[in-house]
């Protein structure tokens, strides 16, 4: 299968998030216009994103809820799983790390990085936390291959530059100020002020 585009990968993974609950509500089939209402899109584009990635319903019923859920996963999660590690583990970190920790069986956060005396070499949140200055050897012996970016943004780029040294593939970026990245990095950047912007624009405007 050809590498999907990112917006699709974000829909597969909403149309899993919705549908593990939907499954959990004892609902064992969905048509393409109930799953598309879930995530507020159409069903056309439900149906498109699902042949994309070979998938195709045969039940007058509806899809198949555990087998679609089954089939999202051997798309987009590494069959051995892949490891997370957290740099920066203030208040963002920290909720981060609580929130997504057990969420998913194939991705795992293992390690927390900081360079606060008070947070090194204690466990918070569920996570051992390192000093900076041991990240390469942790990263390389814990197979880590993805870091969450949530420290002050005088230090993102050369942590992040770190990071990619000790073997980091792909990185999502917390902080406000943009990084460049090799090409063969996968960078995401979410910035939350845009974010929030872009609902407050459409709220004034309403």
């Amino acid at each position: 299968m050809k590498k999907l585009p990112g917006k699709t990968v974000e829909r597969l993974s909403g149309y899993r998030r919705n549908l593990l609950g939907y499954l959990a509500a004892g609902n064992n089939y969905i048509y393409s216009h109930e799953l598309a209402a879930l995530l507020h899109i159409t069903a056309v584009q439900v149906r498109r994103d699902l042949m994309l990635i070979g998938y195709s319903s045969v039940q007058k019923k509806g899809y198949d809820v555990k087998e679609l859920i089954d089939t999202i996963g051997t798309i987009i999660d590494s069959e051995q799983g892949q490891n997370i590690a957290v740099i920066g583990i203030g208040n963002l970190g920290r909720a981060i790390t609580s929130y997504f920790k057990g969420k998913r069986s194939k991705l795992n956060i293992v390690a927390a990085f900081d360079n606060d005396p008070q947070k090194v070499n204690r466990v918070i949140a569920g996570v051992r936390c390192y000093p900076v200055e041991k990240m390469e050897h942790i990263i390389n012996e814990q197979n880590i291959t993805i870091a969450l970016l949530t420290i002050p943004p005088d230090f993102a780029r050369p942590v992040a530059d770190a990071a990619i040294r000790a073997g980091i593939k792909g990185i999502l970026n917390f902080t406000t100020v943009p990084l460049n990245v090799p090409l063969n990095v996968y960078l995401e950047e979410y910035d939350m002020i845009t974010s929030i912007e872009k609902v407050a624009y459409f709220v004034k405007e309403g």
